[in-house]
């Protein structure tokens, strides 16, 4: 059995080291007083063969796509991109493409990190608090899930 998650562990820290736009020195912040606000990661290029999973469509849509790509789009591949938490949820689209195709399909994954930025605003505006910006990294999975060249 494993062992109960203790509250005060907290896996985010409550105050980060964060760089300034104007230095790179590590300064102290407080979390309450500034607005975290996600910048979307920087996307591969958009080929029609692309797929982008995210956890916010559903799982089933995602999938349909994907075998409309394969059987009704004239694609013999198509490559299923997942970041972060979307990961196991691109793992589990080609698993079910190979698997619905009686294993005809073959699957080629590479795995990669991707540097985010976050912005840092601070609440109050009047304040003499200056915008910043965090980097972090995600991982992210990129499977080519393709029909082999018949031999």
């Amino acid at each position: 059995m494993t062992e109960p998650r203790n509250p005060g562990m907290s896996s985010v820290p409550q105050t980060a080291p964060v760089h300034t736009d104007s230095s790179s020195a590590a300064v102290e912040m407080d979390p309450v007083e500034y607005t975290l606000r996600k910048r979307l990661p920087r996307k591969l290029p958009k080929r029609r063969n692309d797929v982008y999973v995210n956890m916010k469509t559903d799982f089933r849509a995602q999938l349909a796509r994907c075998q409309k790509l394969l059987e009704g789009g004239g694609h013999r591949e198509i490559c299923v991109h997942g970041l972060g938490l979307a990961i196991n949820r691109a793992i589990n689209i080609a698993l079910q493409l190979q698997a619905s195709s009686q294993g005809v399909l073959q699957l080629a994954a590479n795995t990669s990190t991707v540097e985010l930025v976050d912005d840092l605003e601070p609440e109050d505006p009047d304040e003499a608090g200056e915008p910043m910006t965090r980097t972090r990294n995600n991982s992210a999975i990129h499977i080519k899930v393709f029909y082999p060249d018949p031999q």
